[in-house]
């Protein structure tokens, strides 16, 4: 039996930012987010039932997602904005420690939601 070691991503993250000199852990911080918000969105897509034919719980799972990210990304302190498919205009966060973030994030939050029905890789 071959035994591989795993490593989560939390773990992958603290050992690259060791490489670096000089990482404050800002960006490792924001990364840490991201991954949180990815999980909770993992969760409700392999929970998503049958899908109707207007696609609902597809936009009901691309709303979740992006107000998920929104939520860890302003949560992270590191991002004062973001750009997503489901918003028309750039989110600026204009309150608490997210105001001075370093980062802006482009991003669809779950693309390919309507692929879910057909078991078909989303992200």
């Amino acid at each position: 039996m071959i035994m591989h070691k795993v490593t989560t991503l939390n773990q992958f993250i603290i050992e690259r930012q060791a490489e670096i000199p000089g990482a404050t852990g800002e960006f490792s911080r924001l990364l840490h987010h991201i991954g949180i918000a990815a999980k909770k969105v993992h969760r409700e897509v392999n929970k998503a039932g049958s899908i109707n034919v207007q696609g609902e719980d597809q936009q009901k799972l691309d709303v979740y997602a992006d107000k998920t990210f929104m939520d860890e990304l302003r949560a992270s302190g590191e991002c004062c904005g973001v750009a997503t498919e489901e918003n028309q205009d750039i989110v600026v966060f204009e309150e608490g420690l997210s105001k001075d973030g370093k980062y802006i994030i482009c991003m669809d939050p779950l693309d390919g939601s309507s692929n879910i029905d057909v078991n078909v890789s989303v992200g």
